[in-house]
């Protein structure tokens, strides 16, 4: 019988890079997602290619019950998730006051709600059998205030922090826990995210391998490319105010 891995934001981007390479490991999948079509397609691309089970999930995350809604769909299938990857988020850009309220709080809901709730839930089958894997997407801005991403940054700083701290509750009861910082990446992230400041743009390939190798490793976390683990460290050697100060300098190209 084969591992399932569930992932979510699963359409595109990181998230289906992942579902393709779990599947190509010989997992079946549960892709969870707010776009029908696009998961339908995946599904059907994954099942003839790899020849494993993919179960489309819709749903939204940023609703109060979202996640509950998915653990009780895989529930009532009969699925045991063993590999769950968190990936769902999004992010806007800008002076705090000019985005909306509601697409702020849509984004803290999905970034950091949705994440605590799939985790508890997910979490407690897998320490019941004593073995499971939990990804946590978090960000190269986990490690510093982010000004004209004020909300993004604060809610990857979470998901930095969360996951580290689990890796360590959990880690002698045969669970593995990771959170993955990428930093730019050619997905359809910048689309939602608007104009912002970004270098050279890593693949969702190389991210997903990172994360693989670190897993092998069993760390707590991390930093995809050198150059991203590189912008990581300025902390370690710079005042805050200096280093809120260069990001926002920065941000605001």
């Amino acid at each position: 019988m084969n591992q399932i891995a569930l992932i979510t934001g699963a359409s595109s981007g990181i998230g289906k890079e992942f579902a393709t390479q779990l599947a190509a490991k010989g997992m079946d999948v549960i892709l969870v997602a707010r776009s029908t079509g696009k998961l339908q397609e995946l599904a059907t691309e994954l099942q003839e290619q790899w020849n494993v089970n993919a179960t489309v999930i819709t749903a939204d995350l940023s609703k109060e019950y979202g996640a509950k809604d998915v653990y009780k769909q895989t529930q009532e299938l009969g699925l045991t998730v063993d590999y769950l990857v968190n990936n769902a988020g999004f992010a806007t850009s800008g002076e705090f006051l000019t985005n909306p309220h509601e697409t702020d709080h849509n984004q803290v809901m999905v970034n950091v709600a949705a994440v605590v709730d799939m985790t508890h839930l997910y979490l407690k089958d897998m320490v019941a059998k004593g073995s499971g894997t939990i990804i946590n997407l978090a960000s190269v801005v986990s490690f510093q205030p982010v000004p004209y991403m004020a909300v993004y940054g604060a809610t990857k700083a979470f998901v930095l922090s969360f996951t580290e701290s689990l890796w360590e509750e959990y880690r002698k009861k045969g669970i593995k826990v990771l959170a993955l910082c990428p930093g730019a990446t050619a997905t359809s992230f910048f689309e939602t995210a608007g104009d912002v400041s970004v270098g050279k743009m890593r693949t969702a390939e190389q991210v997903v391998q990172s994360a693989f190798h670190a897993l092998a490793k069993g760390n707590s976390f991390v930093v995809d490319g050198k150059s991203n683990y590189a912008t990581t460290q300025m902390g370690r050697f710079l005042p805050r105010k200096v280093l809120t100060r260069l990001v926002a300098g920065i941000m605001k190209k």
